[in-house]
């Protein structure tokens, strides 16, 4: 599998501010630490760091808020092959390089996942999607639903790894509308593997409390502070799962919290019928 290459421009940008160099994860050129970050211990085997707000809209000062030591401790640990908890437009997630084989069976150990059932793929932009999978569906149609709460199931590309759900030639893609994670991945340079902080068949998390049985297994955990009101049973309901792998069509595999104006979208504007 060929290394990811560079996204210039916006990544570059983000890559500098926080003082890493851009080169791609598993490359040669690994992003440098320029600061080490100080994280305060959380539990055993894991750091906690505490985003500035919610971390769902960028720090004004990065500096100072905290924002760039939190950005460029999970780049670290990704690039290393950690597992990282962090949060995201819906729930708190589980990412790891979606390139790590390791990272990836690390995931489906500490949730007691089956190896059945896939893991999202968590991409920085819309332009992305374009390399790691084969898109059937007009551009706009990405633009209206990414960023935001919804997962894209679409044809794989060959870019990915072939470890990753290696039953389906389908992978879910997801571009959170929360501004560190799409930070996170434009420096961090590849694709993550994401899936809900929680173990298997249990509840999904709001807030980093709810899962805290896990930090022991993880390297480091990202704290957002509450997702929405740290309670809602609409935002435990998660993204909304949308399969667009049959041209024209679109299947709704999971309802989630976005519903209905996903589906609006999908039919009103661009005339897609339901698969079944």
């Amino acid at each position: 599998m060929s290394p990811a290459r560079p996204c210039r421009g916006m990544r570059a940008a983000v890559a500098a501010s926080v003082g890493l160099s851009e080169g791609p994860a598993g490359s040669a050129r690994r992003g440098r630490l320029l600061r080490p970050p100080s994280p305060a211990p959380a539990a055993p085997g894991a750091r906690l760091l505490r985003l500035p707000g919610s971390g769902a809209v960028r720090a004004a000062n990065p500096e100072r808020a905290g924002w760039t030591e939190a950005l460029r401790a999970a780049v670290a640990e990704l690039r290393a092959g950690a597992v990282v908890a962090v949060p995201t437009d819906t729930l708190y997630g589980l990412a790891c390089s979606a390139s790590c084989s390791a990272a990836l069976g690390a995931v489906y150990r500490l949730k007691g996942r089956s190896e059945a059932k896939p893991l999202a793929v968590c991409l920085g932009r819309v332009a992305d999607v374009y390399r790691y999978c084969h898109v059937r569906v007009p551009e706009g149609l990405l633009k209206d639903l990414l960023p935001g709460p919804v997962t894209l199931v679409l044809e794989r590309s060959k870019e990915l790894n072939k470890d990753l759900n290696p039953f389906t030639p389908l992978v879910g893609i997801r571009i959170p509308d929360h501004a560190f994670i799409q930070d996170l991945v434009q420096v961090f340079g590849g694709p993550l593997a994401l899936t809900s902080a929680n173990l298997s068949s249990q509840a999904s998390s709001l807030n980093v409390e709810e899962f805290q049985d896990l930090w022991p297994q993880l390297s480091l955990v990202i704290d957002g502070g509450p997702i929405g009101d740290g309670q809602s049973s609409e935002y435990r309901l998660g993204s909304t799962v949308v399969d667009l792998s049959v041209p024209g069509k679109f299947g709704i595999l999971r309802p989630g919290c976005a519903l209905e104006s996903t589906t609006a979208i999908l039919q009103q504007k661009y005339g897609l019928l339901p698969s079944h």
